[in-house]
């Protein structure tokens, strides 16, 4: 079913040519280290527990895994000079299609991904999960990815130099069925899951060894600030395009744009 409030987002062609120099060996390797970094933390998160109020826990880099495997397949096959890191999963994003702020008409139509998702064994009733035929439009996904979509065509275009990463894989949801941020999570359960979420951060910049981290919303760059701080790659932000912010509701594609200007990413 379309979505009437999705954008229509140009539809990225199947077939994902080489656009860079390099060797395949080295694609391969790449895109081979970053699906083992998230396996690994896949890993280390499934062995956290938490309590209430968070009742319910989304894992998408287990239950779609295919989808997620397919987006750093076909993507994550080369150094990258900008990463764009998110929080965590929305609800209807990533939760639904295991790609970052992974709005399905974006992810489906012009990042050219459909796979099928398994579902998390203890769902809430109103948190369901219904993969590709979720209805309902992950807003921040749908204006990240539809700025993105405007500036550079293809999703083959963007690609060739940014990726799109979250800096923790998991959704919490309270017994209400309210989503709980990660930063809302006690000491001791952010402690743990942090220590994760880091390390993975850490392996994902060794890896595809940007020059710019840009985080999206204040919680990202902090967390980004605290790891990356005194290294080599250089840390900006732009204001997170969630609905729940008045200013992202004020043309929110100007303003990242003007922000990643200003940074000197984007001309």
């Amino acid at each position: 079913m379309t979505n009437p409030i999705a954008p229509q987002i140009p539809r990225s062609g199947s077939v994902v040519t080489a656009t860079r120099p390099d060797p395949a060996v080295n694609s391969n390797a790449t895109r081979s280290a970053l699906i083992q970094a998230a396996q690994n933390l896949q890993r280390a998160v499934s062995q956290l527990k938490f309590a209430p109020p968070v009742t319910h826990i989304y894992d998408p880099l287990d239950y779609a895994w295919a989808a997620h495997e397919a987006y750093l397949r076909r993507y994550a096959n080369s150094p990258k000079p900008v990463i764009f890191l998110g929080m965590n999963p929305g609800p209807f994003g990533m939760v639904q299609t295991g790609i970052p702020f992974g709005q399905v008409a974006a992810v489906r139509d012009w990042l050219g991904i459909e796979a099928a998702i398994d579902y998390p064994a203890n769902q809430h009733p109103k948190r369901l999960v219904t993969g590709f035929a979720c209805c309902r439009s992950e807003i921040s996904g749908e204006r990240l990815w539809g700025l993105f979509a405007e500036r550079f065509g293809s999703a083959e275009n963007f690609f060739e130099e940014h990726l799109v990463m979250n800096y923790c894989p998991l959704a919490f949801v309270e017994s209400s069925g309210r989503n709980r941020t990660p930063d809302k999570l006690p000491a001791s359960e952010r402690s743990a899951l942090f220590a994760a979420c880091d390390q993975h951060l850490r392996d994902v910049v060794r890896i595809l060894q940007p020059q710019w981290l840009v985080a999206v919303g204040d919680f990202a760059f902090k967390r980004a600030e605290q790891i990356l701080a005194g290294g080599q790659i250089r840390l900006g932000r732009i204001l997170h395009p969630s609905p729940a912010s008045p200013a992202a509701n004020r043309d929110w594609a100007r303003l990242a744009t003007i922000q990643l200007r200003e940074l000197g990413i984007w001309e």
